[in-house]
């Protein structure tokens, strides 16, 4: 098994965040290198910088939803990245590892007992416990030598597209970048028209 993608992709992400940040994203105000990560409790693919892969209108709603009621202005960050040594949620090899980790860490849990935290809010929006586990995962396995980059998921959200359907609205793919040189370079998108 390995842990490693053979190949690193590249990616387009969009970062939602407010004018005044993107602002000095893109004039270099604000060096890439000091982007800092989201470090919430509840961040569901563990700490690092966000980014909505290939949707920008996903990420700019998230922004508005988020400073608009704050009354900050609202924008959104493409940036080029390239993966590096990805734990993507979407290979089955990188998912094991991931449950073999939450087994761990559930047995020394109970074993000091405590209880571990909930995947909490509406439609499970706060993953507290998923941030915790892939935390975790990712330290132990830095200390096994494999360092990851990235984490790359599929958030499948929002109400079924029809009656009866598996397919959500709102699914998308998130990225959390842990390593800043993964960000090759940022740009202001053109959001352009929505289907």
């Amino acid at each position: 098994m390995t842990l490693m993608e053979r190949f690193a992709r590249i990616v387009v992400g969009y970062h939602g965040c407010t004018e005044a940040y993107a602002r000095a994203l893109l004039l270099g105000e604000t060096p890439i290198p000091e982007w800092k990560p989201s470090t919430n409790e509840w961040d569901w693919l563990g700490h690092g910088v966000y980014f909505w892969e290939h949707s920008p209108q996903r990420a700019y709603r998230w922004a508005h939803e988020k400073y608009a009621a704050a009354g900050e202005q609202p924008a959104i960050v493409g940036a080029v990245l390239q993966l590096g040594r990805c734990f993507d949620l979407l290979d089955e090899s990188i998912t094991k590892v991931l449950a073999d980790n939450y087994a761990v860490l559930a047995t020394a849990y109970a074993q000091l007992g405590q209880t571990l935290p909930v995947n909490r809010g509406p439609e499970g929006k706060r993953r507290d416990l998923d941030c915790l586990v892939l935390n975790y995962c990712l330290d132990y396995l830095k200390d096994q030598g494999f360092v990851y980059d990235s984490v790359r998921g599929a958030f499948l959200e929002g109400d079924p597209v029809f009656p009866g359907a598996g397919i959500r609205r709102e699914t998308h793919l998130q990225i959390a970048v842990r390593n800043t040189d993964c960000i090759l370079g940022v740009f202001r998108p053109n959001l352009g028209k929505e289907l």
